[in-house]
């Protein structure tokens, strides 16, 4: 994105929201609450990164332009999230759903012809993408997937079905499993961390047989229980 806004001959700054509001508790607006969260999976959750966003995004007196894509649960959420947050602040979008596209895919020569499409939401899209929000606020899931009816909540085990049928019985890596999953069941739905802490809850169900640390998702192979062979 930056390449893109060079090119472009401008010196916006991009502030990019570095958590994933797809997954996870959502019901406050505490960044502490998200980072205590993601501190169950990575070991550099910081809610000071989070806090200065949201800081920077609802404070600016600058032009902003949020960027996004229905396509990516990902980008949808954050999307619904600074609707909500910025209310009636003025500012503009740039959707790239239309063209097939995601804004997490493309790269500074994909970016680049787009700058300058934006175009501000309407009062009726900014309403509904609020109430939207604030629903899935209130449900508080731990899952948002993007169907063709929108943003919706899903349960904790909404992905386990995928990884159960993606491992053989022969046994498989982890990583492999997960990246099929990603790639194929749940493209631009949940990202790999989270699916690796699915992994995890499997095995220890009983569900799936790990010859290591299921944590050690690189190198530990899974296989489903010998009574399914």
């Amino acid at each position: 994105m930056r390449e893109a806004i060079g090119r472009a001959g401008l010196d916006d700054e991009v502030l990019a929201c570095r958590d994933d509001l797809s997954c996870g508790p959502i019901a406050t607006d505490d960044p502490a609450e998200r980072a205590a969260w993601w501190a169950h999976y990575h070991d550099d959750a910081d809610d000071g990164h989070l806090a200065l966003f949201w800081e920077r995004v609802t404070g600016t007196n600058d032009r902003l332009v949020l960027w996004t894509s229905r396509l990516c649960a990902q980008e949808h959420a954050s999307f619904l999230a600074c609707v909500d947050r910025l209310a009636d602040r003025p500012y503009q979008v740039i959707d790239v759903t239309l063209g097939n596209l995601r804004v997490s895919h493309l790269r500074a020569e994909g970016l680049h012809p787009l700058i300058g499409s934006e175009r501000p939401l309407s009062a009726t899209t900014r309403t509904q993408a609020r109430e939207c929000w604030r629903k899935l606020k209130a449900e508080n899931a731990p899952f948002r997937l993007n169907t063709p009816d929108g943003l919706v909540s899903a349960p904790i085990d909404c992905f386990d079905a995928f990884l159960l049928q993606r491992t053989p019985i022969e046994g498989e890596r982890i990583i492999r499993v997960v990246s099929e999953v990603t790639g194929i069941d749940a493209e631009d739905q949940v990202g790999n961390g989270l699916l690796v802490a699915r992994v995890v809850a499997l095995v220890e169900g009983g569900q799936l047989v790990a010859d290591g640390a299921p944590w050690d998702w690189i190198k530990t192979r899974i296989k489903r229980p010998s009574q399914e062979q």
